[in-house]
């Protein structure tokens, strides 16, 4: 399946001139300058990872349906795939972190656990722009002088970023097993990505993946804190909901594109885990609706 949406703009990840890392650091005052018809208002849908930290300034920004309040201390992480628009983001100021899928590895249960927008106090957020600042000058450098590249140690300090800015998870008194649940989750998490249009019951991803359905669901409640099965219902649930706000596929043809038997039965889905029918979602979400994306 495609997940493209065409009222959607696609975004591919497209590095500045003699960045060839997979990372690259601006900020909102460098996206304005670049971007002088303000598509950033409108819906879009990038296939790379940004994560914006605001220093200061106020604005708002939509992601998947929600909105958030931007202000001073707070961080934004748009993962791929998600279809967001910076609503409002002309007085905010602070590092824009771009990055490919892939490009850091071992961070997919976090990503999954971490919501789309967040606030850091006052000694975090110094610290993460710190870490941004060091990030945005060893890049810099690269681009200057591609002799001086070096992905492994961009690698290290996307890392020291994210987990300056990452919400603060709770120790863990088991390493070895977070681990190994982590790696169990990060591996049926990629699995529903692929196949989530085909595949609607855990014991699908169970078989292909090689470990039984309690197996997955603890990973997945340890990593995110529901079961595998409401994770697999909530990412089809979100592909609906973008499908009915931002396409103009009838009903029938949004469960056809997500494997659905008939519309009677993405219907009485969709009505099951949104409480309301589909119909309903596009006349209050869709692109002719009160509200954005």
């Amino acid at each position: 399946m495609e997940n493209g949406h065409p009222a959607v703009r696609q975004l591919r990840y497209s590095p500045a001139v003699g960045s060839s890392c997979g990372v690259e650091v601006l900020d909102f005052a460098a996206l304005r300058s670049m971007d002088v018809r303000r598509h950033r208002v409108l819906p879009q849908r990038p296939d790379f990872h940004v994560l914006a930290l605001i220093a200061s300034g106020t604005g708002s920004h939509e992601a998947d349906f929600g909105t958030h309040r931007l202000a001073e201390g707070s961080a934004v992480w748009i993962r791929p795939g998600m279809v967001h628009r910076w609503s409002d983001t002309d007085a905010c100021d602070g590092p824009l972190v771009l990055f490919r899928p892939g490009f850091l590895p071992g961070f997919t249960a976090a990503e999954a656990a971490t919501p789309a927008c967040w606030h850091l106090d006052r000694q975090r957020l110094d610290l993460a722009l710190f870490a941004a600042l060091h990030l945005g000058r060893e890049h810099d450098a690269a681009v200057r002088a591609p002799h001086l590249a070096s992905p492994a140690l961009l690698t290290h300090l996307l890392a020291a970023l994210l987990l300056r800015a990452l919400p603060t998870a709770p120790a863990r008194t088991d390493a070895a097993g977070h681990r190994r649940s982590a790696d169990v989750f990060r591996r049926y998490r990629a699995a529903v990505e692929e196949h989530f249009t085909d595949w609607h019951h855990v014991a699908d991803y169970a078989r292909a993946l090689g470990y039984d359905v309690r197996t997955l669901t603890r990973a997945t409640r340890a990593a995110t804190g529901t079961g595998a099965k409401s994770f697999l219902d909530q990412r089809v649930l979100l592909e609906a909901k973008r499908l009915l706000a931002h396409t103009d596929l009838p009903v029938a043809g949004c469960a056809r594109r997500l494997g659905f038997r008939d519309a009677t039965a993405f219907t009485t889905f969709f009505r099951r885990q949104a409480a309301t029918p589909p119909g309903a979602w596009r006349a209050a979400y869709g692109a002719t609706g009160s509200r954005g994306a």
